[in-house]
């Protein structure tokens, strides 16, 4: 086979452990609004189940990378994939909230592990000439990923009204949510069977002193006389490889670092505090508070995806082209600009139940609702506490969809306008762009260090925004928590203008002898 096509086959198959990642975490968003009424949960309740992956993640990813120069990449990729599909039917067939979670979290080592231990692999098997283009791979996957999970939501939730038997027989309609997560299951047993195509990573071979073997894996990708040199360069860097691990994390906080430290910092919190977990994770969610419904809102998270996904290649085509500088500052200026959208979208809203479409919802509500008839209410927090003591919390949520559908008055095309045009904001600016920034920024004998600590950072402010958004949405109100996007973005904004260097077609040492006083 030739070198080049058989280096693309390894690189994508290994790559799919981002697309599981991506379909993992983002699956969560279609079954919210079903795990929460089957197991009656409150609002932090169903916070802490979406973002108590992204907790774990953040764990795994702290000794996914030991674990790998132990193990292997390619046995913890297996295990990445075993955990995959383990979580996927136990979350599947969860009978209560407290078994939902635990395999929703044991999800999250997957996650975490593969986001770090696949990039890491591809990295070490792509020629130098094709590493940035292939590393990406992970990177696309991850976003297809995301973008495949909203579009199996959409169809699982439309089986419901197909009359086919096997529809019926199969229990999709009554249990959409228990399909949408199980379906995963699928893909990550392709997955485990296909890392046996996978050769051992030459880098980790070198370092349990396999030579002879690093050298014939290096060759299926590389000429013999470029293996000779790989080969070369790898031994060195392995001799130096122990005093670099010996650089402890004070080295990070000392003087010289503040400027490259707090521009990890930021940006790293940047990233998360605008709110892109809190669309991806509960898009349908933010859909239907627009009163499109239940089955409007599904779709118009596919085009999320979709949107996602698209400005993502255009990222990785501009981010040489343009700089780092240019995209964040565009892009951070237009989720600015469609989170204002989005709170002056939703500010202007209004809510009344009127006779004629009260009689339309389910009879064994229409008289408890009497009481709130002809009321207006002038947001949405209101117009849900009165639901709230009308029906009670539990039939409040079951039916919250289909009551807001009924008595808002707005134009919800604001809000499609708002969540697209944030998405591809995010995705042409922030979501690639902060990772290459932190590839950049750090000098060599912390890099490593200094990467796992701001990641961390990250992964903990994503964790926050997942875990409040629920309460957010009804005790602020929709309205209300877009603008605290929106500002959180705006004060990013003057940061990136001031204080972020370009650092584009720069050497490392450059920047190091630049940012590093």
């Amino acid at each position: 086979m030739n070198q080049s096509v058989y280096t693309n086959r390894i690189a994508l198959t290994v790559a799919l452990g981002g697309f599981l990642m991506g379909f993992d975490a983002s699956v969560i968003s279609g079954v919210n609004k079903f795990v929460q009424i089957q197991f009656n949960l409150s609002d932090l309740q169903l916070g802490f189940s979406v973002s108590s992956l992204t907790i774990v993640a953040a764990l795994a990813m702290m000794f996914s990378g030991p674990l790998s120069d132990k193990y292997g990449r390619k046995l913890v990729l297996k295990y990445c994939a075993l955990i995959f599909t383990v979580s996927a039917i136990g979350s599947a067939l969860a009978t209560g909230f407290t078994s939902f979670l635990i395999f929703r979290m044991l999800g999250g080592l997957g996650v975490g592990a593969s986001l770090i231990v696949a990039p890491m692999y591809i990295a070490e098997i792509a020629p130098a000439s094709k590493r940035g283009r292939l590393v990406s791979f992970n990177q696309l996957n991850i976003v297809l990923g995301i973008t495949i999970a909203f579009f199996t939501n959409y169809y699982i939730l439309s089986l419901a009204d197909h009359t086919s038997s096997w529809v019926s027989n199969y229990g999709i309609a009554e249990h959409n949510w228990r399909w949408m997560l199980g379906i995963e299951a699928l893909p990550a047993i392709v997955y485990f069977f296909a890392l046996f195509s996978v050769p051992k990573s030459p880098r980790w071979l070198m370092s349990k002193g396999n030579e002879n073997k690093a050298t014939a894996v290096l060759q299926r990708f590389i000429s013999v006389e470029e293996t000779a040199e790989e080969i070369k360069a790898i031994k060195a860097a392995l001799n130096n490889v122990n005093s670099s691990r010996k650089t402890p994390i004070t080295e990070l906080f000392k003087p010289a670092m503040r400027l490259v430290l707090t521009i990890g910092i930021v940006v790293s919190v940047l990233q998360q505090i605008t709110g892109i977990n809190a669309v991806f994770f509960y898009a349908p969610m933010i859909f239907e508070q627009s009163g499109i419904g239940t089955n409007a809102s599904f779709i118009q998270a596919v085009l999320v995806g979709i949107t996602n996904l698209l400005f993502t290649i255009i990222a990785m085509a501009l981010i040489d082209r343009l700089g780092r500088k240019p995209l964040l500052i565009a892009g951070v200026s237009g989720i600015v600009l469609f989170m204002g959208l989005l709170s002056y979208g939703f500010g202007s809203a209004t809510y009344t139940l009127d006779t004629a479409q009260v009689a339309s919802l389910d009879v064994t509500i229409q008289n408890d609702l009497a009481p709130i008839i002809d009321e207006r209410y002038s947001s949405d927090v209101a117009y849900k506490s009165a639901l709230q003591e009308v029906l009670g919390m539990e039939q409040a949520k079951m039916y919250e969809s289909e009551l807001i559908t009924a008595a808002i008055q707005m134009n919800p095309t604001l809000i499609l306008i708002g969540i697209i045009g944030f998405v591809a904001c995010f995705a042409v600016s922030l979501g690639p762009v902060m990772w290459v920034l932190f590839s950049e920024l750090f000098p060599l004998k912390i890099r490593g260090i200094a990467i796992s600590f701001v990641g961390f950072i990250n992964s903990a402010i994503s964790a926050l925004v997942q875990f409040i958004f629920p309460w957010e949405l009804s005790s602020l109100g929709s309205a209300t928590t877009f603008m605290i996007y929106g500002l959180f973005a705006l004060i990013g904004l003057f940061f990136i203008i001031r204080l972020l260097p370009e650092t584009k077609g720069k050497s490392l040492e450059a920047l190091e002898k630049e940012l590093v006083k």
